[in-house]
């Protein structure tokens, strides 16, 4: 894993009205790394990430991506540099396959068009790339099932795959485990730690056994603000973490 700073997040902040979502929040990502960050419901974990997308606008601060100011950069065009957000790619169309999904996600990042030159062999192309990406994500028993007929599960292994698709430097993972149960939930966690090293990550979730399983370092957003971020380790034994989040008395997972 490299070192170097791939996104970094200086002061942002993002009012609702009187509601202070983000509180001048700081948050550096390392190229190569996975990332959580965690915080209590309210702590402005979604509002962060939607900065960080593109989906939101901040009212003070910057984001820099790869070298680049972003902070007022479009969400399709951060795209295209290679920041991902897994469910604001593309949506599932649930009435065509895993592979027509994942083809489609390839064509958009391609920027091909339907009448472009050559188009047998550019279709024969994208289906590989396609089934390439769905054996990444674990879908390729699935090729040809219907999106909208596979489990919760593997939909949302879908989605990673349509992000995948982009190629991103970063991908934003937001709660990938929500509403899961446990087989599926550790099939997530399987294919998450075999992406290490391939994209960087920045993952938000509440499961704390995944995250203290996957993450090389993690953050930790209450009230808008950053107020740790170390390695597990270093997050597990934070007095204000601890207090703020994980609980005095908690079992802080090993």
């Amino acid at each position: 894993m490299t070192h170097s700073t791939l996104l970094h997040v200086d002061g942002l902040v993002k009012r609702f009205g009187g509601l202070v979502a983000t509180d001048h929040a700081h948050l550096s990502v390392l190229a190569g790394e996975i990332h959580a960050l965690i915080g209590p419901n309210g702590a402005g974990k979604t509002t962060l990430v939607h900065l960080i997308s593109g989906a939101l606008t901040p009212d003070a601060g910057h984001i820099h991506f790869d070298g680049m100011d972003i902070t007022r950069m479009p969400m399709a065009e951060r795209v295209g540099h290679g920041l991902a957000r897994s469910y604001q790619i593309t949506s599932i169309f649930n009435r065509l396959s895993v592979l027509d999904n994942l083809a489609l996600a390839v064509q958009a990042h391609a920027g091909q068009s339907l009448n472009c030159w050559r188009p047998a062999r550019r279709q024969t192309e994208r289906y590989e790339l396609a089934a390439e990406v769905a054996a990444r994500v674990g879908l390729s028993a699935r090729l040809h099932r219907l999106a909208g007929n596979l489990s919760h599960g593997e939909q949302r292994q879908l989605e990673v795959g349509l992000a995948l698709a982009t190629r991103p430097k970063l991908l934003l993972l937001d709660e990938p485990m929500a509403g899961m149960g446990p087989d599926e939930s550790e099939r997530m966690v399987a294919l998450l730690h075999s992406l290490r090293g391939e994209t960087t990550m920045l993952l938000v979730e509440h499961d704390m056994p995944a995250v203290f399983r996957l993450a090389d370092r993690i953050s930790t957003l209450v009230y808008g603000q950053v107020i740790a971020c170390g390695t597990p380790d270093d997050i597990r034994a934070h007095p204000q973490v601890r207090s703020a989040y994980l609980g005095e008395d908690d079992e802080v997972p090993a």
